[in-house]
């Protein structure tokens, strides 16, 4: 597949991993952001990854040094207007999504694919508010992005068959491995996952064991690489807590409560390691928040 232009919107964790990605296999990247700190903050964090896999020999120096020549950055969202694809990676939260891709719609192309980060919010909904909905598709990439393999990629009602052939095609192409879904609250991995989570949470909240037992447990004994309490707190349990919130409205099943030990902590501020403290505390708040 030939080379496209890519707009990243978002340069916190997972849109930097997701521009470093496209850079990497020779496509042009516009990384944009509000603010350039966070901008400078995400070329530094993808130059460490890049050094790192020089120095495991995965790459060489030469391959590092053009990968970040691919990269650009912007502040201002006018940047996007010749991409072939924007992939959005900003908070997951439906109404700054919603307004997100309004904008994008007025300012790209009327070919360009936009695509959606998303972990769980509604790919028909961002869609819906656009021109082009057979144009919108989720690209919901997993964390690490440089390491990860999966592509969960989502289509929302309208999306055409002819856009995700397109995007599952560049996924692997990417090296990656897509797999397709349907646009239902949590896709395929939050609403396995973040359900296995909540009741870790619970189990906690009701005495049943230490969140250090917990994630034993489910090492040790059903073979998880990270039990869930670490997991949740990598993700960021404020992250966990919204996709509980729109698996439990978008389903309307109790089985989904987010437990309210989780809520507790969210409203202390304890939100995993890019805090400092989570269900375990940590030397330093994560630099990639």
């Amino acid at each position: 597949m030939g080379k496209v232009r890519v707009a990243v919107l978002g340069a916190g964790t997972m849109g930097n991993g997701i521009a470093q990605v496209f850079a990497q296999n020779g496509h042009p990247v516009v990384l944009c952001d509000l603010d350039q700190r966070f901008l400078d903050r995400a070329l530094s964090t993808i130059g460490k990854s890049l050094a790192k896999l020089a120095e495991k020999g995965k790459i060489t120096p030469a391959d590092k040094d053009a990968t970040l020549g691919r990269i650009t950055t912007a502040t201002e969202l006018g940047a996007v207007a010749e991409a072939d694809l924007v992939i959005e990676a900003v908070v997951e939260n439906l109404a700054v999504k919603t307004e997100v891709f309004r904008e994008l719609d007025h300012l790209t192309r009327p070919a360009s694919l936009l695509a959606s980060n998303t972990s769980s919010i509604s790919i028909t909904k961002l869609g819906a508010v656009t021109g082009r909905p057979d144009k919108v598709i989720g690209m919901h990439f997993m964390n690490p992005v440089p390491l990860m393999a999966l592509v969960e990629v989502i289509r929302g009602l309208a999306t055409s068959n002819e856009t995700t052939k397109t995007v599952m095609d560049l996924a692997t192409a990417l090296g990656k491995t897509p797999v397709e879904v349907n646009d239902f609250p949590g896709f395929v991995s939050n609403r396995v996952l973040m359900p296995m989570i909540n009741e870790a949470v619970f189990a906690v909240y009701e005495g049943v064991a230490t969140p250090e037992a917990i994630d034993q447990v489910m090492k040790l004994g059903m073979n998880h690489p990270m039990g869930p309490l670490t997991l949740a707190d990598f993700i960021g349990l404020d992250v966990c807590l919204a996709i509980l919130n729109v698996l439990h409205d978008g389903l309307g099943d109790p089985k989904y409560r987010p437990c309210p030990l989780l809520k507790r902590m969210v409203d202390a501020g304890w939100l995993g390691r890019k805090s400092g403290r989570g269900f375990y505390t940590y030397e330093q708040a994560s630099p990639n928040g």
